[in-house]
């Protein structure tokens, strides 16, 4: 069980409510004893965490031959990616036999230049459990059109097409979901780190796709993950701060967001994007959550922040509006079209929800 999940001690066992000999009455004249918070306290703020949906084995992933054994025995299904867009149909990704889309596509234009071992399906996900996923990445897209499939997939669906993250996100079920996400992750690092920077040899995918090494120096190098805060920023009277970029008269606002600095704590990098954006004071920050969002390679980590300032002055750069709201201030200005939000798909909207204290009601909900 979780420290988030762990159940909060009763007023009659609370460890800030039972003395120890240490914090017993004080003796006549003393100063009083100090009142503790319960042990590995952690406020009740955090947002939920979504379970894992594929088993990436990673252990499994290592074993040499393990991914053209895996592809050869006809049992795999594949995920194929072209230009950052998948083969989508009926709200779907496309799913194909690995054995047989392998040999449509080899000695053509379109035979895959990376395979990537993805992982198993655990249960609760919308496949069957232990079903293995392979993504195929493609150098050029194929024309989806049914006069074609013969010459290059059998088995794709006559309305498929190609759709990019966030043209399908908001149709695209959890499990779906997991898998473009991953498959955007792995193959955006293989397009970007193709040579060793150590000494500029081409390198050589191993472990699934895992890992390139260089033949050079037999130096290994894994994916990257560029860290990001993004904040809700919250004042002495309660309401929130967001801004945006753009023209002065743009709709959009949002929560604050930037990328870790070496050497930096997320809790600074906080402090000091905030300032830099805004010119807002941070005083405290909480940890709340994180949303993968490799476009191309970033980890978002959600907080919340408090700052004693009532008046921000965006850089004019990054932001060039922002703007305070309460409750009631933003849900009206959402619902009458004056600002439009972040979506529902990003943690910058979970944020926003979080600090508002339940679902935003968008425009298009009461059309």
């Amino acid at each position: 069980m979780s420290l988030a999940e762990s159940p909060a001690p009763s007023s009659a066992q609370s460890p800030a409510s039972k003395q120890t000999p240490s914090e017993s009455s004080a003796p006549e004249g003393a100063a009083p004893p100090v009142q503790l918070l319960p042990a590995n306290h952690l406020t009740e703020t955090v947002l939920p965490v979504r379970p894992a949906l594929i088993d990436r084995g990673s252990t499994a992933r290592v074993k040499p031959g393990m991914l053209a054994e895996l592809v050869g025995s006809g049992s795999a299904q594949a995920v194929v990616l072209s230009g950052r867009q998948a083969l989508v149909s009926d709200n779907s990704l496309v799913l194909l036999n690995a054995a047989e889309l392998a040999g449509h596509l080899a000695n053509t234009p379109y035979a895959p230049e990376h395979v990537i071992y993805l992982g198993s399906a655990l249960a609760g996900s919308d496949l069957d459990a232990g079903t293995e996923l392979v993504l195929f990445v493609l150098p050029l897209q194929f024309e989806v059109r049914a006069e074609e499939f013969e010459d290059h997939v059998a088995g794709i669906p006559s309305d498929a097409q190609w759709a990019g993250f966030r043209d399908v996100a908001a149709r695209l079920n959890a499990t779906d979901t997991a898998l473009f996400i991953e498959a955007s992750a792995i193959a955006n690092w293989h397009a970007t780190h193709t040579h060793c920077p150590r000494c500029g040899t081409p390198t050589q995918p191993e472990a699934g796709g895992w890992v390139r090494r260089c033949p050079a120096d037999n130096s290994e190098h894994f994916p990257r993950t560029d860290p990001a805060i993004i904040v809700t920023v919250v004042g002495p009277d309660g309401r929130l701060l967001l801004g945006g970029g753009g023209p002065l008269d743009a709709r959009n606002y949002s929560t604050l967001a930037g990328f870790v600095e070496p050497g930096e704590s997320l809790e600074q990098a906080v402090q000091r994007e905030i300032g830099e954006e805004v010119g807002v004071r941070v005083t405290a920050s909480q940890y709340l959550g994180s949303q993968s969002w490799p476009f191309p390679a970033s980890l978002m980590l959600g907080f919340t922040a408090t700052t004693p300032d009532t008046e921000a002055r965006p850089d004019g750069v990054e932001v060039t509006r922002a703007r305070w709201f309460s409750r009631s201030e933003l849900q009206d200005a959402v619902l009458s079209g004056e600002i439009v939000i972040s979506s529902r798909l990003s943690i910058a909207r979970s944020l926003i929800e979080h600090w508002y204290g339940g679902v935003i009601q968008d425009a298009a909900d009461s059309a």
